[in-house]
């Protein structure tokens, strides 16, 4: 690192190479049969952006990166959309200045929208931010939450999408709810969503995170489950990562002006989610003003024995750090 690390800050295993503009927001495939070949991939925020894919050494693969794009946003990746007949894993992009979803086939990168799919059609305020991707257990069915830089305070922030086969090999969205209060503050960007316990959490930032379920057909699921992570922050909430143990689910939510992280335990399941979640500890890095973030417990290599953590910095690097040295995985 080429600065003093914060008093108790844990130092990243890689810090990837810089990207031309804007880091914004990591996304991480994990190649299930070859841990070593998984892939980060992360949006260069700009009018003129792109999505760079690193491999575990922090180094741009070049021949899989995607430019061209307009302020691409966020990015989150899900496995096993079935296109032609057959699962494939997709990367899904917000690009803000065309009001679109873009998705990408992985681990080629191939695009599979025919130049993007319109989000927020009809509203005033239509210009995407952060998404997360469900992939619901019983059914496979797959589905885009999208947030947006403004919106109203009716509770219909968000809108669902399910991600299908149109018939000829490419993705097409439904909208199937709007949902999410918000706080009329400052914004909604991260979104993410824990797919084994069927929860999607969201930071209304300056207020705290707000929890939903995820799948659109529940019982009862436009209502808010909880509102935490209210206190202890010093600006903004930002980044959401959620990701499985063998006790749970974990949320990490970056406080992006202290430069930490925040850690919270999952206590309940989706016939009971009005069980809250409980903070468990606070996390000092040396990623500087970390927007977003993404985790995962299921990749495992040398470096990163225990799962990986990948925190955006604003010295337009991503930087990976290993959970077990964050004190979060034994």
């Amino acid at each position: 690192m080429n600065r003093d690390l914060p008093e108790n800050a844990v130092n990243p295993v890689v810090v990837s190479e810089k990207v031309p503009h804007d880091a914004d927001d990591p996304a991480i495939w994990v190649n299930h049969a070859d841990h070593d070949g998984s892939m980060i991939l992360g949006t260069d925020k700009h009018e003129n952006g792109a999505v760079y894919v690193f491999d575990l050494q922090g180094r741009i693969i070049a021949n899989k990166c995607v430019h061209g794009l307009q302020r691409p946003n966020n990015i989150d990746v899900e496995y096993g959309l079935l296109l032609n007949g057959k699962p494939v894993d997709i990367a899904v992009v917000t690009e803000r200045m065309s009001g679109k979803l873009r998705v990408f086939t992985l681990p080629d990168m191939k695009a599979v929208d025919k130049g993007g799919i319109p989000v927020f059609t009809g509203e005033r305020d239509n210009a995407p931010m952060g998404v997360a991707l469900y992939k619901r257990k019983h059914d496979g069915a797959i589905y885009a939450v999208v947030s947006r830089k403004q919106g109203p305070v009716d509770g219909t922030y968000l809108w669902q999408y399910r991600l299908e086969d149109s018939g000829n090999g490419f993705v097409r969205a439904s909208l199937v709810r709007k949902f999410g209060i918000w706080s009329g503050k400052k914004e909604i960007e991260a979104v993410a969503v824990d797919d084994r316990s069927g929860f999607v959490y969201y930071s209304d930032e300056g207020v705290g995170v707000r929890k939903y379920h995820a799948d659109p057909d529940m019982k009862g699921g436009e209502k808010e489950l909880a509102l935490f992570a209210t206190d202890g922050f010093t600006k903004d909430h930002e980044g959401i990562a959620v990701f499985s143990t063998t006790d749970g689910s974990v949320v990490i939510i970056s406080d992006q002006g202290a430069g930490q992280l925040h850690l919270f335990r999952e206590s309940g399941s989706a016939s009971d989610g009005s069980k809250g979640v409980r903070r468990i500890g606070i996390v000092k890095t040396a990623a500087v003003d970390t927007d977003g973030i993404e985790a995962s417990s299921v990749l495992s290599t040398a470096g990163f024995p225990a799962g990986i953590l990948v925190a955006m910095s604003d010295d337009r690097t991503f930087q990976y750090y290993s959970l077990k040295d964050l004190g979060i995985l034994p």
